[in-house]
């Protein structure tokens, strides 16, 4: 949610940057202001309402002290008065903050300078490629045939016992699926980051804090009986530890790992592209959440692509980096880059992770700020990136790793899976 006072200070300019996201904010920026201006109007009432009735109020009391009852009694009519329109300016001031509210939250966050303009994913910018894509013999597979052919993962019997995205991975698939979840966390610690076990379920106030409500609602499982969302990343509770908190420079810098299943309903269209793993309602992730001064933000964002090139180098796994035009930047995301593996046997590109910074867009809804060195309390800036989703990066391994002795392990993968060969 961007700031009222940031709106005013830099209306222009934050109105010609989101005409990269091909969002029109003049007007919308107009009524965000006429409404902050009477809420400050009204603020200003409701307080020398206040200010009034209190005085008269030890005004009253001293006289009931000196015996003046008559003068007493007469004042404390007016009181009376006072507490009537203090209640009617209190309820215009909750209805011009909820309405106000209720405004910010359809503003998307102002991307950043190097955000290139564009309507769709057409428009990214490719910033970056690395690896040899393999050469695959005659006949090779995609992975939903592999996966079938050496039975490792099961998407009949998933959607017999639950329905269509929700894979069941089994034997040398299940143990290859752990594997990559404890390697990849086992790389976050390495560089310093803390792991946490999450909730899988959070409730209203925390998919509001890092805005996949209002935005995603309809993307998101609701348990109406509980009012809990299961989470669609573990960033939504990893970052919510944080709501409602004031931090000190000591605290930083906050470096946050974890390992969940993802739930999302929206899943795509059908076809070729969503086959098989290319998209699942459930899935896991290892996620990463770095919380930082605005000053050290973009430095950590660096940090967090070199972490996760790191791992692709290590998988051996041809990639490319993107970095998301407006027309396909995220609500929340000032900046993000895009992490792409290339599928041999689909002869096109999977994401497999998104790196983001949201500078105060999430803060200013958690009210998460810190005290800086000259004591005044400033929001934070806020990141996340996957490290690594692994449907895609399965994916990529099976099918850029297939021989016709069977699939080969990647050699870092070895001594957490225990066998080099899917046979």
């Amino acid at each position: 949610m961007l700031q009222v006072n940031h709106i005013r200070e830099n209306k222009q300019e934050f109105i010609n940057a989101l005409k990269k996201r091909n969002f029109e904010a003049e007007d919308i920026f107009e009524e965000v202001l006429q409404l902050d201006d009477k809420r400050r109007a009204t603020q200003v009432k409701l307080d020398d309402v206040l200010a009034e009735s209190n005085r008269l109020s030890k005004q009253i009391g001293m006289m009931f002290k000196n015996g003046e009852h008559q003068k007493a009694n007469l004042i404390k009519e007016k009181t009376g008065n006072l507490k009537e329109d203090s209640k009617a300016l209190s309820e215009e001031l909750s209805e011009t903050v909820a309405k106000l509210e209720t405004l910010l939250y359809t503003i998307p966050n102002v991307p950043h300078k190097s955000v290139p303009a564009g309507t769709s994913e057409e428009d990214n910018e490719e910033i970056f490629k690395e690896g040899d894509v393999p050469v695959l013999a005659e006949g090779s597979l995609p992975h939903w045939e592999l996966a079938k052919k050496y039975d490792i993962i099961d998407f009949e019997l998933g959607n017999k016992v639950t329905g269509a995205g929700f894979p069941v991975y089994k034997g040398k698939g299940a143990r290859l699926q752990r594997a990559l979840i404890t390697y990849f966390l086992d790389k976050a610690i390495d560089a310093g980051y803390t792991e946490y076990q999450l909730p899988l379920m959070i409730n209203e106030a925390s998919g509001l804090g890092t805005g996949q409500l209002p935005d995603k609602e309809g993307q998101m499982y609701h348990i109406t009986a509980d009012d809990l969302y299961m989470i669609p990343t573990a960033e939504v509770p990893m970052t919510n530890m944080y709501r409602d908190r004031l931090l000190i420079d000591k605290d930083f810098p906050i470096a946050c790992t974890g390992y969940t299943p993802c739930f999302r309903r929206e899943a795509g269209s059908y076809g070729a592209h969503v086959r098989g793993l290319n998209r699942l309602h459930q899935f896991d992730k290892v996620e990463l959440v770095r919380i930082e001064k605005p000053e050290d933000s973009y430095a950590a964002l660096d940090n967090m692509v070199a972490h996760i090139k790191d791992i692709l180098i290590d998988l051996k796994l041809p990639y490319r980096i993107l970095r998301l035009c407006g027309g396909d930047l995220g609500f929340t995301a000032a900046l993000t880059y895009d992490f792409e593996v290339f599928s041999t046997a689909q002869d096109r590109w999977l994401e497999i992770s998104s790196v983001s910074n949201f500078e105060t867009f999430q803060a200013n809804r958690l009210k998460l700020r810190y005290k800086n060195k000259e004591g005044k309390k400033e929001l934070v800036h806020t990141l996340n990136g996957s490290a690594l989703a692994l449907p895609r990066v399965l994916a990529g391994i099976l099918e850029n790793y297939q021989t016709e002795d069977g699939i080969k392990i990647p050699d870092v993968l070895v001594p957490y899976t225990g066998f080099n060969l899917i046979d």
